[in-house]
């Protein structure tokens, strides 16, 4: 059960109500994360802007849904995990063996690979990374672009994953277990 009470659309009134029809909008469905976030609109406001800065980047959809797979298993967010999982398999179409590896931070994907490895190590070590963590990422191909945009996926996901599990959202998604 979750901390806190979720906001209804369709009882929401000003900016509340506004930010709630555009997740909507976008999403073409309110999840119930937004709707329990809807209770701060700053917060609310915070994480919508923040998902349409990194969706707009170079970092491909099927990319950022096996980093946010990847950093949910990692911080123990199943409401993340299962979110993840079904937008991967089913608008990302994102195969289910990548789909897991993602969980271990693995890709058959040398440069995919790469990016979950650094997420996790920079998510792991507080942004206090090695030099040679960084130069094993380029190695691969990583670009500082790539590397600058990680940290603000990075930044998305734990922000998501650290309010599901204060707020202890109900998961609204099918259960991923972790």
């Amino acid at each position: 059960m979750s901390n806190f009470t979720a906001v209804e659309p369709e009882t929401a009134t000003g900016r509340t109500a506004e930010l709630l029809a555009q997740v909507q909008k976008s999403l073409g469905t309110t999840p119930a994360m937004t709707k329990v976030m809807a209770n701060s609109p700053a917060l609310l406001q915070s994480y919508l802007a923040l998902s349409g800065a990194v969706a707009g980047g170079t970092l491909k959809p099927a990319v950022r849904e096996r980093l946010a797979i990847s950093t949910a298993q990692l911080n123990g967010c199943e409401y993340c995990l299962s979110a993840h999982t079904y937008i991967g398999a089913n608008i990302a179409h994102i195969g289910a063996a990548e789909l897991d590896s993602a969980r271990r931070a693995e890709s058959t994907d040398a440069h995919v690979a790469a990016l979950l490895k650094l997420s996790n190590t920079i998510a792991e070590n507080g942004g206090d990374v090695d030099d040679a963590d960084i130069d094993a990422a380029r190695a691969a191909g990583v670009t500082d672009e790539e590397i600058g945009e990680l940290v603000a996926n990075l930044t998305l996901n734990i922000m998501t994953n650290y309010f599901n599990l204060l707020a202890r959202v109900d998961n609204d998604w099918p259960v991923v277990s972790l």
